[in-house]
């Protein structure tokens, strides 16, 4: 009897060696394979349990702006760059709203706060200048990471989600993304002047053109022809502009959705994704406006669902001059370039000259996204009162298509 006692002890103990041995081989293996590592935990926490927030975003022109708090500060306007590699504010934002570290911080938006690793002191010189509006920071792709973000750009609103737990039911079309250096890219074709060529194009939601198209991949592929029209490009910032044009393509297809006669410009200036040799340009915020527009990084996936501007026609500039905000309020304009051969030049406006009217209209009550959208009206006449060597004087300007 003792015998078989001792036997079974021996047994069950060479049993429990057995596992824990097995156990110790499992933990060694998960703590070698990242894959079997235990994930860290999300840094998104939505009010009140929930998984899913409206914020009430602003639009200018196509650029989209979701109101942040960093650390429970001030409030500012962050603009979506789904090309900016990390989020960033301007140093001096940081300062007016007193933020008094960067590190690990927690932007604080309606319903849902996001805690990054760090937030970047970057400015933005120009920004002011070509967007009508102070810049104040930016929400790039680490915060894209750690959210599903829906742009409804006909409704303007946007709405995040929690990576966890969304689940698209819609009817729209899904796309694969590549995230190249932290970049959403998809796969379009583009049609220049009948000939079709199927690339990779970066997503750029802080691009307000449709299209960006490179001049190398222009050159490689030999896109520029005799058949197609260029005009100088307008509304770029003062160190790009000399190398731009536009530039209207056949058709540009994204899965099932043919856009035709969209406006590309083309570009040498370098871009946030043009180190990528496979990347033939970017897909900018003039061709997503045509859809509700959802960036699903988590799960690899952008959804399109297109509005009722799906096949709107692309309106180009039809003054032939770029004008940039200035002065205390972004409210003074003045003209940095006039183009040849342009109803800017034919109603001899000059460089240098200050927009201060447009019909009855003051040119303090607008600002520099409306007056860029009443320079793309067909037809339209525009008496405009221009400021020059200390004299003011109107000049009648007649808006014609030029692409």
């Amino acid at each position: 009897m003792r015998r078989r006692i001792a036997a079974g002890c021996i047994v069950l103990l060479a049993l429990c060696l057995f596992f824990t041995g097995l156990a110790a081989q499992r933990a060694s293996r998960a703590q070698a394979d990242p894959a079997s590592a235990q994930q860290p935990v999300s840094s998104v926490r939505f009010a009140f349990g929930g998984n899913a927030a409206e914020i009430p975003a602003e639009f200018m022109g196509h650029l989209v702006f979701l109101p942040v708090h960093v650390n429970q500060g001030g409030p500012s306007l962050f603009q979506l760059d789904s090309t900016a590699k990390t989020s960033s504010i301007d140093p001096g934002r940081a300062a007016a709203v007193g933020i008094a570290s960067l590190h690990a911080p927690t932007l604080n938006l309606s319903g849902v706060d996001v805690s990054l690793p760090a937030l970047a002191a970057v400015a933005n010189e120009t920004f002011a200048a070509r967007v009508g509006r102070p810049y104040e920071g930016t929400l790039g792709n680490d915060f894209l990471a750690s959210v599903v973000v829906e742009l409804d750009y006909a409704r303007k609103t946007a709405r995040l989600y929690d990576p966890a737990a969304y689940r698209y039911s819609g009817h729209g079309t899904k796309f694969h993304l590549t995230l190249t250096s932290g970049m959403p890219i998809v796969q379009a074709t583009v049609n220049v002047t009948g000939k079709a060529l199927e690339a990779n194009f970066a997503v750029d939601t802080a691009l307000d053109a449709p299209v960006l198209i490179f001049d190398k991949y222009a050159d490689a592929h030999h896109l520029f022809t005799s058949r197609l029209r260029t005009i100088p490009a307008t509304d770029l910032p003062l160190e790009e502009s000399g190398n731009a044009v536009l530039a209207r393509l056949k058709s540009f297809q994204l899965g099932p959705f043919v856009i035709q006669d969209p406006i590309a410009q083309f570009s040498q200036a370098n871009r946030p994704a043009d180190g990528d040799a496979r990347l033939a340009g970017e897909i900018g915020a003039g061709m997503l406006r045509r859809f509700t527009v959802i960036l699903d990084y988590a799960h690899q996936q952008m959804i399109l669902d297109p509005n009722s501007d799906i096949h709107d026609y692309d309106r180009e500039d039809m003054s032939g001059i770029s004008i940039i905000a200035s002065g205390s309020n972004l409210r003074r304009f003045v003209v940095t370039q006039v183009h040849s051969r342009t109803p800017g030049a034919d109603a001899r406006i000059q460089k240098g000259d200050v927009i201060a009217g447009v019909d009855d209209e003051p040119a303090a009550d607008l600002t520099l996204t409306e007056i860029r959208d009443l320079f793309h009206q067909l037809g339209r006449p525009y008496t405009l009162l221009i400021e020059r060597d200390g004299k003011t004087f109107p000049v009648t300007m007649k808006l014609r298509r030029l692409l």
